[in-house]
């Protein structure tokens, strides 16, 4: 990002550009109550600007279209899949946070632990419901198209019955 001697709406409310729409409220919901000019200890100079432009910072990033129209302004990108570390030539004073990098946004995590238990619960359930149709089709199956069987001969015979007494009625008749 382009440093400028203007704070970004992401530092004033102290939070990182890939912040979600949670961390946002949040992050603007604790500033609110320290800096509202009804709510704060603050001289009433400093807190209400403060507290505008926590606002404005807040109707900014809380709105995709306009979070998104800022976000090109600042110069950050959401569409890089890794950003590359600030540090990158530098050498490594501290352990490099690579969660921050590694996803587009904050909802976008690797599963938690019940996560996978209930997705492999739900593969399991579908698996059993699979294999109980296939094996009630291949037991069932076998008598039902037997008693089909029986059912479409019995037809047969009472269709040739009846086929066989149209046809002396009209030989008797002519």
């Amino acid at each position: 990002m382009p440093q400028s001697s203007e704070p970004t709406y992401y530092s004033l409310l102290g939070l990182h550009p890939w912040a979600s729409g949670i961390d946002i409220r949040r992050a603007y919901r604790q500033l609110s109550k320290l800096y509202h000019p009804d709510t704060t200890d603050l001289p009433t100079a400093i807190a209400t600007p403060k507290f505008q432009q926590i606002n404005e910072a807040y109707a900014t990033l809380s709105h995709p279209e306009r979070r998104f129209g800022y976000d090109l302004k600042i110069g950050y990108s959401r569409f890089g899949v890794i950003q590359p570390p600030p540090d990158l030539n530098h050498p490594v004073s501290r352990s490099h946070d690579w969660s921050k990098s590694a996803y587009l946004d904050a909802s976008d995590r690797p599963l938690s632990s019940g996560e996978i238990f209930a997705l492999f619960m739900l593969v399991l359930t579908f698996v059993g419901c699979l294999l109980l149709a296939v094996a009630i089709g291949l037991t069932r199956g076998e008598a039902a198209i037997h008693s089909h069987k029986l059912q479409s001969s019995a037809f047969v015979q009472q269709q040739i019955t009846y086929m066989s007494q149209l046809i002396t009625y009209l030989i008797i008749k002519n």
